[in-house]
């Protein structure tokens, strides 16, 4: 079943988008509008997650967690856990922050309740104001010793080694000697470092624990993920009302825009905000749309900046998250007439959508999944189409371990999250199709968790 343009008018009357600019576009769909009827065909997985009534997890979510880790690591015989990466830092610990050139980590000891930050000046608020035993800051990279200036100290000292800086902080706290596990593998130098302040130290790498307790995803960072969804869900139809009554009228980069704008009202109506830090965390709202040729290439390096016409391939795309979790959610329309061959394609890529979605289950690989996947798209003739493996483990980072991948032979478990993106790309004929979802682990199947369909109905339009 095919969509037109005209049956979509008739149907959304008084509730027509406004005409000028995609800031008036995104503000008559935004919430208290009347919607138009691409709301009306989403459809939830009845078997989906309950979404979250919180916007961030709490505070003692993350102690549990961090605990959880001082476990695993304290049978190694750690003392201290020293956390570099950010996606560590955050997930460990809640502290939200920006990641830049300025060294930022946080040291626990495995056996007391304490936590010692050591970062940049321009976040002491931040880290006070959060879950502190106490911290240390130096003012600014590149640091000069004894330079704060907004303490009334101002000179040229000598530039400090942060890395050294850092290590004489975890000395201080009684940890100069016995084992500190550190989330990633260090340098020659770094480690040469180490040598220097702390002789008696040994160093293991603990950044395969970490990731795991990322990849495995609670029952409330799956609420979180599923509370994303489900205004992304609703991102998608605004935008596919806004180009079943506009298309034509408008570019690519025009309904890209104003979803995100869209999208961002819709959410913040929702969360607890006062400007303060802490709240409304882990919040963004990522979405383009590109039309014709530059849907032929899985990663284009143009802007997107094409007129929609009929006849074009066109994919809404993007990423939506909210206390750090979310994931990704594309569609892939093409826009009448089509030929034969645009059809076959199209029928595979959402072909494959369902294979992905039946053999995701706990227990199988990554790998044999993949393997299905590109049997059929090979069995179908459209091997040269294919770009890529079919989808990437999902985190707060986007592409997270492990990967549906034919070399990946990870096994999957339940808790575990994925894209969906069993994508085919033709160059040579100017268009592609590039699906994506989060699809969430169970025991007998994938879930997806969007509500957006994958239908004819849904995706194949006449403007």
């Amino acid at each position: 079943m095919f969509i037109s343009r005209r049956g979509f008018l008739g149907g959304l009357g008084a509730s027509a988008v406004g005409a000028a600019g995609f800031t008036s576009l995104a503000a008559s769909g935004r919430p208290g509008v009347s919607q138009g009827g691409s709301f009306a065909l989403l459809k939830r997985d009845p078997d989906a997650p309950v979404a979250a009534d919180f916007d961030r997890l709490p505070l003692s979510w993350y102690k549990q967690t961090m605990q959880k880790l001082k476990d695993r690591v304290a049978a190694k015989g750690i003392k201290a856990i020293l956390l570099q990466n950010s996606l560590n830092i955050v997930h460990q610990t809640g502290l939200f922050h920006s990641s830049t050139e300025r060294p930022f980590s946080v040291l626990v000891p495995t056996d007391a309740d304490a936590i010692f930050w050591y970062h940049p000046g321009l976040d002491r608020d931040l880290v006070t104001s959060w879950w502190s035993t106490d911290s240390e800051y130096y003012f600014d990279y590149l640091h000069a010793d004894g330079a704060f200036p907004n303490l009334g100290t101002v000179q040229q000292g000598a530039t400090v080694d942060l890395w050294e800086w850092t290590l004489k902080g975890i000395k201080k706290r009684g940890f100069g000697e016995g084992v500190i596990g550190i989330d990633s593998e260090l340098t020659p130098s770094a480690m040469a470092t180490v040598q220097k302040v702390l002789p008696k130290a040994e160093i293991v790498n603990i950044a395969g624990d970490c990731l795991d307790l990322r990849i495995h995803k609670t029952p409330e960072e799956i609420a979180l993920c599923q509370r994303a969804m489900d205004y992304f869900s609703k991102i998608h139809a605004f935008a596919r009302d806004l180009l079943l009554e506009k298309g034509t009228d408008l570019y690519d980069f025009d309904i890209g825009h104003a979803a995100v704008e869209y999208g961002m009202h819709l959410i913040m109506n929702d969360i607890d905000v006062d400007g303060r830090p802490h709240k409304a965390v882990g919040i963004g709202v990522g979405v383009s749309c590109r039309s014709g040729i530059a849907t032929g290439y899985p990663h284009p390096n143009q802007e997107y900046w094409k007129k929609i016409e009929k006849g074009d391939a066109l994919q809404i795309s993007g990423g939506v998250s909210i206390g750090g979790y979310g994931g990704e959610c594309y569609r892939y329309y093409q826009l009448l007439p089509w030929d034969s061959h645009r059809e076959k394609v199209w029928q595979v890529v959402t072909d494959c959508v369902k294979i992905q979605a039946e053999e995701s289950k706990h227990g199988v690989t990554c790998s044999s999944v993949a393997y299905k996947i590109h049997k059929h798209q090979v069995k179908n003739g459209v091997g040269k189409l294919v770009y890529h493996r079919p989808a990437h483990g999902q985190g707060m980072e986007g592409h997270q371990a492990p990967w549906i991948a034919v070399g990946d032979y990870t096994m999957l478990e339940e808790g575990m999250t994925f894209s969906v993106e069993p994508g085919l790309y033709d160059p040579e004929h100017g268009f592609g199709y590039n699906p994506s979802d989060l699809l969430l682990v169970t025991k007998d199947r994938g879930l997806l968790m969007s509500s957006v369909p994958y239908t004819r109905e849904w995706m194949v339009l006449n403007l």
